[in-house]
């Protein structure tokens, strides 16, 4: 796994005693996607995030790809514009050639998605370690603070929208057990590799409320992050969330991600009886580069999904619904039906 489960990471930071900046007007005291930094009030915003993971392919073009498509999304869930990258890169130890070549197809890989993105790379650092593994911290920006779409602000009876599929963390766990078929892999490699940008324009274009991406936590554990941010609940429909051909084969042979025995932590907050299905345990399935989710008003929704489907987000639907208040520190923010 590349990344800390949400309760180690929550319950670390609430032991640390972090630096602030008076401009910071989003970060660790009110966590989203970015942080966000703003100049003078109503002005203008800057939004910085960084992701970074060891290669789970043996295709460093596509790896570095994914990389930066995956890093790039958290500007384009908050409907903010990326302006510049930096790479973090590690290098398998090498004797040879080996290293340059994987070096020059892996940010090959990036600098196709960030050319794509309108985001240029600024620079970066490289060190040599047992594994590849590449990120980036990606900077960008909006016109103001409320311009951009946040975890919080989902409304009752607003409709849930994702727009990619779940399942790519238990289908490369299985590639990696060599128990994966080709036929599952192509598709997952395929949508990792596309970019979250024109799925935040449609939404924005259609009165998204909140917003958010898909990523290490999985659906539930982000899901919860915008009910608490919210301070609403949800209705989830189990039978409408999209996944992955092969993705519940992997789990009936108990083949999951080693991240997500820390997401099913955060199943205190969904109430389900139909934990025994596959479908359930994939929402607590870790995502790289997934979709975003989203909460768009209900008279919008269908238009939305349509408009998602046109841009090139085939899996795009309609997943649930906003509930009414809720306690946010409480448990059952999720009910899925």
């Amino acid at each position: 796994g590349a990344k800390v489960g949400a309760t180690v990471l929550r319950n670390a930071m609430q032991r640390l005693h972090v630096p602030g900046h008076g401009k910071m007007i989003l970060g660790l005291d009110s966590p989203d996607d970015c942080a966000v930094l703003e100049a003078e009030p109503g002005g203008p915003v800057t939004v910085h995030t960084v992701d970074y993971f060891r290669a789970f392919i043996s295709d460093p073009y596509a790896l570095g790809r994914i990389a930066a498509t995956h890093a790039l999304s958290d500007c384009h869930a908050m409907g903010a514009q990326p302006e510049v990258a930096l790479a973090l890169v590690t290098l398998p130890v090498a004797v040879d050639a080996s290293s340059e070549d994987d070096l020059v197809q892996l940010m090959a890989g990036a600098a196709e998605a960030l050319r794509e993105a309108g985001c240029a790379l600024g620079g970066g650092h490289t060190s040599e370690g047992s594994e590849m593994g590449i990120g980036f911290s990606v900077s960008g920006s909006a016109p103001s603070s409320a311009a951009l779409l946040r975890k919080g602000g989902m409304q009752t009876g607003d409709k849930l929208i994702v727009t990619k599929p779940i399942g790519t963390g238990v289908l490369f766990a299985a590639q990696m057990r060599h128990r994966a078929r080709g036929r599952w892999i192509a598709p997952a490699l395929r949508s990792m590799g596309e970019s979250n940008a024109p799925a935040s324009r449609v939404l924005a274009e259609h009165g998204a409320t909140a917003c958010t991406d898909v990523t290490g936590f999985g659906l539930c554990g982000h899901l919860l992050e915008m009910c608490q941010a919210s301070e609403r609940g949800a209705t989830l429909h189990l039978h409408d969330v999209p996944l992955f051909d092969g993705a519940e084969e992997c789990v009936r042979q108990g083949i999951f991600s080693s991240l997500a025995p820390a997401n099913m932590r955060l199943r205190h907050g969904l109430v389900s009886e139909r934990t025994a299905e596959p479908a359930y345990a994939l929402l607590f399935d870790p995502q790289t580069s997934g979709g975003l989710l989203a909460s768009v008003p209900a008279a919008n929704a269908d238009a939305c999904v349509d408009a998602l489907r046109a841009v090139g987000c085939q899996s795009a639907t309609v997943i649930g619904t906003v509930e009414g208040a809720a306690d946010p520190k409480g448990g059952g923010l999720v009910m899925c039906e």
